[in-house]
């Protein structure tokens, strides 16, 4: 009976649990995380409002392991060895013959003074950080930007900051009190969301426009103060800062031989097996894959490189072919707390929709349908 390490317990690790059960119910899976919870990220957007609480995006897991035949080892990684058939972590050691590593990515918090800055993909806590602020704001500048890894052009998360951006224009309005505020949008990109395609940056920067929402766009990040974003074209003043600055691999790497990128993610090759060693495979945030440079960093991406994983392993345990590969695609519903435009982008279509509440149900539908399966 072979066994599997699967490291995370995010959107990857799940899909790829699901997966791997799908394909075997004898092989023996065992999944590394800090925590038997999946914290639903997508929906963060919603805390700031009041939409969401954290008791609706915290996702205990232990129910689904048991319907899976899942060994939870609740330990953080610390490396690997004997090409990857060891996983090392903070609570013993773990053997495998095969290995699934799902464990996200890492914020690069480089820039001076950027503990001022709130990170909103960092989870719940900081969606909950930015609530609080707002409440206790009577007004002044806020914020909100983001930056890459440039060094990986896909490792940067810039869509949850537009629905932030809009999400705080939305509340101040419903609450009567956005005269008091100024927004600005600042980003080094002169385009920023080029990733979604140059109709979505088009319909994005008009809705700051009609929002009168300020930008600062295409000049170099230098650092922030507590009240202040520096950068080579010019400082500016804010009271609340959200930031997201690009992405690159967890620390843990450095303890082992995995391929990393110039970017520092793990690198993987279109069947998302991680390059010269055996039966190792990536999925997520992790992984540096080949494809265009908008391929996004994305749950949905997550799942898709996750099931390619699961199957490609267990047909290298089976001796049949390893060949499945995943569909580089984009799908995400940029919304403002009652309205959402949807973009979907492929290497053959670019689709653009505008605002609309239809998309906003949408997502808070597919919210519902997605957690369902784990609840």
């Amino acid at each position: 009976m072979h066994k599997v390490t699967v490291i995370g317990s995010g959107f990857a690790g799940l899909t790829a649990v699901r997966q791997l059960r799908k394909l075997s119910k004898d092989v023996e899976i065992s999944l590394v995380s800090p925590r038997a919870e999946l914290h639903y990220y997508p929906s963060t957007i919603w805390i700031p409002s009041g939409l969401r609480r954290r008791e609706d995006l915290v996702i205990p897991l232990n129910n689904f392991f048991r319907r899976m035949n899942v060994d939870f080892h609740q330990a953080h990684v610390t490396g690997l060895s004997d090409d990857g058939r060891t996983v090392y972590t903070d609570d013993g050691e773990l053997d495998n013959d095969g290995l699934i590593i799902a464990s996200g990515g890492r914020f690069i918090k480089k820039l001076p003074g950027i503990e001022h800055a709130i990170t909103p993909c960092e989870g719940i806590d900081a969606a909950e950080k930015i609530r609080e602020r707002l409440d206790q704001m009577d007004g002044g500048t806020i914020a909100v930007g983001f930056a890459g890894n440039p060094k990986e052009p896909s490792a940067m998360r810039g869509g949850p900051m537009f629905e932030f951006l809009f999400g705080t224009d939305t509340l101040l309005r419903k609450q009567k009190r956005r005269d008091k505020f100024r927004l600005i949008f600042f980003s080094p990109a002169p385009q920023p969301g080029n990733r979604l395609g140059p109709r979505a940056v088009k319909s994005l920067l008009q809705a700051m426009e009609r929002r009168d929402i300020s930008t600062h766009l295409g000049h170099k990040m230098v650092g922030f103060e507590d009240n202040k974003v520096m950068t080579e074209g010019g400082d500016f003043d804010a009271d609340l800062i959200m930031f997201m600055p690009g992405m690159t691999g967890n620390a843990w790497f450095d303890n082992s031989t995995l391929p990393r990128s110039e970017g520092g993610l793990i690198k993987a090759n279109h069947h998302c097996k991680v390059e010269a060693m055996s039966r190792v495979y990536v999925a997520g945030d992790s992984g540096s894959y080949p494809g265009p440079d908008w391929m996004p960093k994305q749950a949905h991406m997550a799942d898709l490189q996750a099931e390619a994983a699961a199957k490609n392993l267990i047909g290298e345990f089976a001796g049949s072919a390893s060949d499945a590969t995943f569909r580089i695609e984009l799908i995400c519903i940029v919304d403002s707390n009652h309205k959402g435009m949807l973009v979907s982008r492929t290497e053959k279509k670019n689709i653009m929709l505008p605002e609309s509440v239809l998309f906003h149900w949408m997502k808070r539908g597919f919210e519902w349908w997605y957690l369902r399966q784990y609840r």
